[in-house]
């Protein structure tokens, strides 16, 4: 089989190489699929930089989610057999950018009928981050107004929808005239161009002096300070991470000052300590789905050959959407 694979820590474009490997085997609880559609997302550029929280030994095979067929299960699998199309987070070290990849019942989810191989393939981080982050984290409400930066990205594009499905006023930060563009795409009611626009000051304009009262932050840096600048009374900063690579040493005396909270979210911490809450969770995103409320918005479908290329300019942070690979 071919798969892309790390064999030394560096920038994407550097490191990955598109390698022929033995056929994989499914273990005991598992199951192996063919791959459909894999899409790129920031940890994989993290991971190839040895950046990221988990580190697989050297070496291994980025791609954090995947669309795939299944074909072969272990012993002990009952919830999924030959043939189901399903969507998940694939077993590191052996990643998504293959031919095939080898995934954990635990870790592994029906795909929703009403989106294709690509849609669903981009359906469980972003998604899941984004409504543990609304809906169980911060509690966003009907007729609230949430701030979403990075808004054109994996898990802002995400955030966008799912603030709208949930009834909220979303304002979307972007970089950049393309990015503001697939943010209206996206159903975004305000987008902000942080590039020629000041946040702050559109926010508090547009909200009448309120401000926002939820922020979702995957950035960090100056995108967190600007937050607490207009964020509303009892408002809500949602810590995702730190895409822009400075992490942010908050003052809690502003926070206590100006009655807001600060929150943190590791999506990846619910396997370990709430499985339930993630099953619960795919089951509304699949109903979401399919009434049409959130769908995956897929600015390129590439090759597999194209991977490092894919993932490098991710790391850049020069391109628009959500990137998909589909061997």
């Amino acid at each position: 089989m071919k798969a892309w694979r790390v064999n030394e820590l560096g920038e994407p474009r550097d490191v990955l190489r598109l390698e022929e490997i033995a056929d994989l085997t499914p273990g005991p609880g598992q199951l192996m699929v063919r791959v459909l559609a894999a899409p790129a997302n920031f940890p994989d550029v993290l991971l190839c930089r040895g950046e990221y929280q988990i580190k697989p030994p050297l070496p291994f095979t980025p791609g954090v989610e995947l669309c795939g067929e299944v074909v072969a299960v272990g012993d002990g699998v009952t919830a999924f057999t030959v043939g189901d199309r399903v969507i998940g987070n694939p077993s590191l070290p052996g990643g998504g950018f293959a031919e095939l990849a080898v995934m954990e019942e635990a870790n592994t989810f029906p795909a929703p009928a009403s989106l294709d191989d690509a849609e669903a393939s981009a359906l469980s981080i972003g998604y899941q981050t984004g409504w543990f982050a609304l809906h169980r984290r911060t509690q966003l409400q009907p007729g609230e107004t949430l701030l979403v930066h990075a808004a054109a990205g994996g898990v802002g594009s995400a955030a966008v929808q799912l603030g709208k499905a949930a009834g909220a006023t979303v304002i979307g930060v972007v970089g950049g005239p393309e990015k503001a563009e697939y943010c209206r795409r996206l159903g975004a009611d305000l987008v902000i161009d942080r590039h020629t626009e000041d946040i702050v000051s559109v926010v508090k304009d547009f909200t009448g002096g309120r401000g926002a009262d939820v922020v979702f932050d995957p950035v960090g840096g100056d995108a967190y300070t600007k937050s607490t600048k207009c964020i509303a009374f009892e408002g809500r900063i949602i810590v995702i991470g730190f895409a822009g690579g400075t992490i942010p040493q908050p003052a809690l005396n502003h926070a206590l000052i100006k009655n807001y909270s600060i929150i943190g979210l590791h999506w990846g911490l619910y396997k370990a300590y709430n499985q339930q809450a993630i099953d619960d969770c795919h089951v509304e995103l699949t109903r979401l789905a399919d009434e049409g409320a959130i769908k995956p918005l897929i600015s390129e479908r590439l090759s597999l050959a194209e991977v490092a290329d894919g993932i490098g300019r991710l790391g850049d942070g020069t391109t628009v959407g959500r990137i998909v690979f589909q061997p």
